[in-house]
């Protein structure tokens, strides 16, 4: 086990170090065995923190994330989280302003996170095979670069799904367009 975890370490590090090496605008730590986010990349992350626009921390085994994840890397544009064991998302998720694309599937939500209707450049949001029952159909409709939202798999309550039929803008595929994601009108 002890081994495992060192190469998960030695992992972590290599990818980190070559984000820096390249100046590239990707962080990708997906499936690192990651349990939170180590506070010691922010250290090394620090020159280049501002030419970060993609973060992938894909099938991990994140249950939170903080509010100084979030004030970091405020420049995000892509932020994939999906394979966690997330259940709610910091305050502070409402400073990714650029933010476009967050993938939060498969993870543990019982509550649409509902910071994330306040992000002025979202275009999408995956929600897909999470806990969650009520959306915020009104603020969904509200926010004026949202292209799609997949709500797949969600036990969503009868309202919900009577409310999105009613609005024509919103987008929550799975509910009406069983077969994915259907692009707003």
């Amino acid at each position: 086990m002890l081994k495992k975890m060192g190469e998960a370490v030695a992992r972590v590090a290599r990818k980190v170090n070559e984000t820096v090496e390249t100046d590239s605008d990707t962080l990708d730590l997906a499936g690192c065995q990651l349990v939170s986010f180590p506070v010691a990349i922010y250290k090394v992350l620090r020159n280049v923190v501002r030419h970060i626009h993609f973060i992938d921390l894909s099938n991990n085994e994140l249950h939170s994330l903080t509010n100084k994840f979030m004030t970091t890397f405020s420049h995000l544009r892509e932020l994939y989280l999906e394979g966690n064991a997330l259940y709610k998302l910091p305050d502070e998720v409402s400073s990714l302003h650029l933010l476009k694309i967050i993938n939060l599937s498969r993870n543990q939500f019982r509550d649409f996170p509902e910071k994330l209707t306040a992000l002025p450049a979202l275009e999408t949001i995956n929600l897909e095979e999470n806990l969650i029952v009520d959306v915020p159909v009104e603020k969904l409709d509200a926010m004026p670069s949202l292209k799609c939202v997949n709500l797949r798999l969600n036990p969503l309550n009868a309202e919900v799904v009577q409310e999105q039929a009613e609005v024509e803008t919103v987008v929550v595929p799975g509910i009406l367009q069983p077969s994915g994601f259907r692009a707003r009108k």
